[in-house]
């Protein structure tokens, strides 16, 4: 093979390594599942893109026969502009690939793969497997979704293996420790933060260790215990996250629960779950692996969609409204929340510097199991007083010129952002301003979630900036049918581009409340 030839195969090959770090970024925000990142790459790739690459490809191929130096050339050009998109991308994410083992290994994988396709045809003088290889190269270096394919196929029983050792080592480490308790946290919202408010309730009589962040999958839970857990944890406060029938089971068979608290049942994930039934089946695998446990399961009253289905459960306890675990005399406003927390049979004020109703909810959830698990209430109303709001959920900050930042950015259910947008309304007498790109994975429900969004936003905001030219849609469609302010509505593409707009806006008399910030892959 001429010297030409082979040089323009390897900078092909090389710009398709750089082309994987979009890919690999998209693969790794829809959990490494193909048909998650198949949809989204349906949706981000035009048919003009698509045409344009594969007739790319085949200029290239044909280019070899006698035009070796313009094939080099190409080649030369097509790794320029790779690496300039690549370092774009990169700039300009707001969830960056993260390179864990995984990720390096599809690198090594994808490298192994194209340099062998680019070797063969080096080596062997065969014409036709000669051809074949240079092919291959060429079509999975320009069309690099192939590629990612390709090794996600070649890694899927390494990664399979590695799951199993990691799975089988941390059940052993909670099997050995025999004085541990695990607490299983589960709901389509809340779970996160009343695992927190947990933890810190149970760490004034326990030495306790969480789930961190939204650590709430098979392998965060693993990662956990495998990290975390030492021999003088007593209690281990375990957050256990689905979008599909039999996700929290799978946990389950992991961390093997003694208590539970099931914080929610409502619609979230709906485009995997289909319904609401769903959607409580599975959050109830947690209360069934807790009684074969002969444990305690709390589930939450206030939740519509427990509520309408409590009939069908009587081997759990449940707190809300006219329980014997109950919040009453609750008064919200912007420095904080203060509310008489009722125990079983026993009630005292506590005050909190949490934002809104539903973290009334979440409070309650994590001091009953306290109260269960022997706190006592002098210590649970502290803890309480001493809470810090979770990242990025309610979080109240200082902001930009003296103005006040409501960080909601990982609040993505119905019902917390219709709770939140609430919270932006309660700062009287300062200019409301909501950034919004709306909720996503509701199925079939999603518009109608969105547009319920956007009525509630034209009663508390003074500015609505939505992201997303085609995810606003709905929110559009609600405003436009009231009276709101047309010249304070801005649609954007980006949260950068919201950043400024809102920006010359803000002194100290101005709020920006971030609500659900989503990941590249949604943004469109």
């Amino acid at each position: 093979m001429p010297y030409i030839t082979f040089a323009m195969l390897l900078i092909v090959a090389a710009s398709g390594i750089f082309s994987l770090y979009r890919q690999l970024q998209m693969l790794q925000q829809n959990s490494y599942f193909p048909s998650r990142y198949f949809k989204w790459l349906k949706e981000s790739y035009t048919l003009e893109l698509a045409i344009s690459a594969i007739l790319y490809c085949a200029i290239t191929v044909g280019s070899i026969n006698g035009k070796a130096v313009l094939s080099l050339v190409l080649a030369g050009i097509l790794l320029a502009l790779r690496i300039t998109l690549n370092i774009n991308t990169h700039k300009k994410s707001i969830k960056k690939l993260v390179f864990t083992a995984r990720i390096k290994r599809l690198y090594i994988t994808a490298i192994v793969l194209l340099g062998v396709l680019v070797l063969i045809p080096a080596i062997f003088i065969d014409a036709l497997a000669s051809e074949i290889c240079r092919t291959l190269c060429l079509v999975m270096s320009i069309v690099t979704p192939i590629l990612t394919f390709v090794i996600w196929i070649i890694t899927y029983p390494i990664e399979k293996a590695i799951s199993k050792w990691y799975i089988n080592d941390a059940k052993k480490i909670l099997k050995a420790h025999k004085n541990l308790t695990v607490i299983g946290i589960t709901g389509s919202y809340g779970k996160t933060t009343t695992k927190f408010i947990l933890n810190r309730i149970l760490s004034e009589k326990f030495n306790t260790v969480c789930t961190p962040q939204s650590f709430n999958t098979p392998m965060g839970v693993v990662r956990t215990v495998r990290g975390n857990i030492k021999p003088q944890t007593q209690m281990f406060v375990c957050e256990m996250g689905a979008k599909n029938v039999g996700d929290i089971k799978e946990i389950c068979d992991i961390a093997n629960p003694d208590y539970a608290i099931i914080t929610s049942v409502g619609e979230q994930h709906l485009e995997t779950f289909k319904t609401v039934d769903n959607v409580f089946k599975t959050k109830f695998e947690l209360a069934d692996s807790v009684a074969k446990k002969g444990g305690i399961t709390l589930a939450n009253l206030d939740s519509a969609g427990i509520k309408e289905r409590s009939d069908t459960r009587d081997d759990v306890i449940y707190f809300g409204d006219g329980t014997k675990y109950a919040a009453k005399n609750v008064f919200c406003s912007e420095d904080g929340t203060t509310f008489d927390l009722c125990l079983d049979g026993t009630t005292f004020t506590v005050s909190t510097r949490l934002l809104g109703l539903h973290s009334v909810s979440d409070i309650l959830a994590a001091a009953a199991m306290a109260h269960i698990l022997g706190v006592s209430e002098n210590d649970i109303k502290f803890a309480i007083g001493s809470l810090k709001p979770t990242e990025h959920r309610l979080e109240l900050k200082s902001y930009i010129n003296a103005s006040l930042l409501i960080d909601d950015a990982y609040n993505s259910n119905p019902e917390g952002c219709l709770e939140a947008v609430r919270v932006l309304g309660s700062f009287a007498g300062k200019r409301k301003i909501l950034v919004t790109p709306g909720l996503i994975e509701l199925g079939d429900r999603e518009y109608d979630c969105n547009y319920a969004l956007g009525l509630e936003a034209t009663k508390y905001a003074d500015v609505i900036i939505l992201v997303g030219q085609n995810r606003s849609k709905p929110m559009m469609d609600a405003i436009a049918t009231t009276d709101f302010n047309q010249e304070n509505v801005y649609v954007v593409s980006s949260f950068k581009e919201a950043t400024e707009i809102y920006t010359p806006m803000l002194n100290r008399d101005s709020v920006v409340l971030w609500e659900n910030d989503l990941p590249d892959n949604y943004l469109k």
